[in-house]
């Protein structure tokens, strides 16, 4: 075989690697991956903000990392494996809609990422192991018939903002607070010490989660405006469908400003330990921006309503940046 043949060879690999990388990065949902990774840090930042002196565990925080996001792509990943119909309509990008994957890559991958974040979980702890099994079970009955708890307005929104509110944010929390109360930098495959068990949960902590909780409500019924051609065709019910689009992009505006005018006023209140004065601006900008774009928003216009979903997914991200922030700088 000539070098040539070789050389072209090697380079059709490589482009067959790197499409099948960009599919499974498609697969993956990077906005729910950028979120959870966001979350993580956000969790650790409090948990160590709680104390003196840092005490840096970087081993902990990875593999609580690496639990998290197969917990994501398992959780996504069978999401669309039970919506191809519906995706070819309302996402058809999406690798399995598009047949970029095979249903049995998907599967693949779903059981791979499960099974992956449940062990790494158990190595971890407690608090870890119960935030990933929790999660997956949810997500489980999400998407996955005979209950599908998807086909319903109200139980899938609280799905959505249960698993990233609620668990995600007092899970993490609790599973760093006790890695670092046992100074676990050493090892993570020592075993499960419950000597510094503790459900104490700070104030901020309370009040990311509650913030996190109505903002992911916001994101739950706002998902589906985009998508209504699809749910309606394959009778899965929703807010959009109940109530009509703007009904729901008003809604929305209105849960995501409670948010940030909540927050503000939770500094003042009860977050005697943060920077007030970084936590209010950070928050009233934000909140402006939300209503200078939305006001701007078509909403016949499906990538205007697409655009402005991405947009208050960053302003979700963002608020994992600058809570941890305002805790750090307090």
């Amino acid at each position: 075989m000539s070098n040539d043949s070789i050389s072209k060879s090697g380079i059709e690999k490589n482009g067959i690697m790197l499409r099948w990388l960009r599919a499974f990065w498609e697969f993956s949902r990077p906005h729910t991956i950028v979120g959870t990774s966001l979350s993580v840090l956000a969790l650790y930042a409090i948990a160590q903000s709680e104390r003196v002196l840092v005490i840096p565990v970087v081993l902990p925080l990875f593999f609580a990392w690496l639990a998290c996001i197969c917990g994501n792509i398992y959780i996504v990943g069978l999401n669309q494996l039970e919506d191809v119909e519906i995706d070819k309509i309302n996402k058809p990008y999406l690798p399995v809609a598009s047949g970029e994957f095979s249903r049995k890559t998907g599967e693949l991958i779903v059981a791979a990422t499960g099974i992956i974040a449940l062990l790494t979980a158990v190595l971890q702890g407690p608090f870890l192991l119960a935030t990933v099994g929790v999660s997956l079970a949810i997500g489980t009955a999400y998407s996955l018939p005979p209950i599908r708890l998807k086909r319903f307005p109200f139980w899938a929104a609280l799905c959505i903002f249960t698993v990233r509110g609620a668990i995600v944010n007092l899970g993490l929390f609790l599973h760093f607070n006790w890695v670092l109360s046992l100074g676990r930098a050493k090892s993570i495959f020592s075993g499960w010490n419950f000597d510094n068990l503790s459900f104490a949960i700070p104030a901020e902590v309370w009040v990311l989660t509650a913030f996190v909780v109505v903002f992911t409500f916001a994101i739950a019924i706002f998902k589906d405006i985009p998508d209504m051609e699809g749910d309606k065709q394959y009778n899965i019910t929703t807010f959009t469908i109940k109530l009509g689009k703007p009904a729901v992009f008003n809604l929305s505006r209105w849960v995501l400003t409670v948010c940030y005018l909540g927050a503000v006023l939770a500094g003042v209140l009860v977050l005697p330990k943060v920077n007030l004065v970084f936590l209010a601006v950070t928050h009233l900008v934000a909140l402006g921006l939300m209503w200078f774009w939305s006001a701007k928003v078509e909403l016949e216009d499906k990538m205007e309503i697409a655009q402005f979903y991405q947009f208050i997914w960053k302003l979700f991200f963002l608020e994992y940046i600058i809570f941890p922030a305002a805790c750090l700088l307090g």
